[in-house]
């Protein structure tokens, strides 16, 4: 199992369903992007999350799963979160990866637009980058605009121990901490995200994928994910209401075990050991 974390994420936040699944019996493996976690930075301000495009992303996944599955026994499936969920579908849609079965936590596959056009959104980013603010924060703090620190719990997990959980890796490892991402990072995953809107895209995958998300989600459109969910072949959801927020895999046990059993059954179904 490859666990492929989110934007900002960095992998020691999921060591509690990493463990859940080595207890099960998979051998697993957890990766930081390049750019955030423990992965170095590409900016001089090491808060500001940035890349150069997201085909530096899959180029790299591309390259780390042809090492990783040479070097290890099948089944071979992907566990993947938010951005990790967007980089996972773009991978297999470029052929970068092709896993037995794939469970998606609250995938970027489109993102919260205050109402607005996504192409809007798309055009002022765009500006932005002219106007040569590219490598500057897109907002100040949290993981959306106007939102403050002291409501970034509630955006991400109603479960304040393991909210608290994350904080305290910022403590013990500081350079993992990454902040908002900058306008070009914006611009690119627009880009992305639109890339993945056009006809036939979704369509061409063949592979098995769970996708589990929540109304309730601040920052990823969940409308996008059930929309795309009847493009693909071969999919099955999981949605839940306002009992959940973003990281399903981190709320509270009511939502999070709702989420384990269901990824179990899906990749027992799918990707049985052998």
């Amino acid at each position: 199992m490859l666990f492929l974390p989110g934007r900002g994420d960095h992998y020691e936040k999921y060591f509690e369903t990493l463990q859940y699944y080595a207890d099960a019996g998979w051998r697993v493996t957890a990766v930081d992007w390049r750019g955030q976690g423990g992965s170095g930075r590409f900016l001089d301000d090491s808060q500001v999350g940035h890349i150069d495009d997201f085909s530096t992303w899959i180029s790299d996944l591309r390259f780390f799963w042809t090492k990783w599955t040479t070097e290890t026994p099948g089944p071979h499936v992907v566990l993947a979160h938010s951005m990790g969920g967007h980089l996972a579908m773009r991978a297999l849609v470029e052929k970068a990866i092709s896993p037995d079965a794939v469970a998606m936590s609250a995938p970027m596959l489109g993102v919260q637009t205050a109402g607005m056009p996504l192409g809007l959104n798309h055009l002022f980013a765009k500006l932005m980058c002219m106007i040569g603010r590219g490598e500057v924060a897109a907002w100040k703090v949290s993981e959306k605009p106007l939102s403050s620190m002291n409501l970034r719990g509630r955006i991400l997990t109603h479960d304040d121990e393991r909210y608290g959980d994350e904080l305290a890796w910022w403590s013990i490892r500081p350079e993992v901490k990454l902040g908002p991402p900058s306008w070009h990072w914006i611009e690119r995953a627009i880009a992305s995200i639109r890339m993945l809107d056009e006809p036939g895209r979704l369509e061409s995958i063949q592979t098995p994928i769970l996708l589990l998300a929540t109304t309730a989600d601040q920052l990823v459109s969940t409308p996008r994910i059930v929309k795309d969910s009847k493009r693909l072949p071969n999919a099955e959801t999981l949605i839940f209401g306002k009992e959940a927020a973003h990281e399903l895999l981190r709320e509270a046990d009511v939502v999070r075990d709702q989420c384990l059993e269901r990824i179990t059954a899906f990749m027992d179904k799918y990707a049985p050991a052998k």
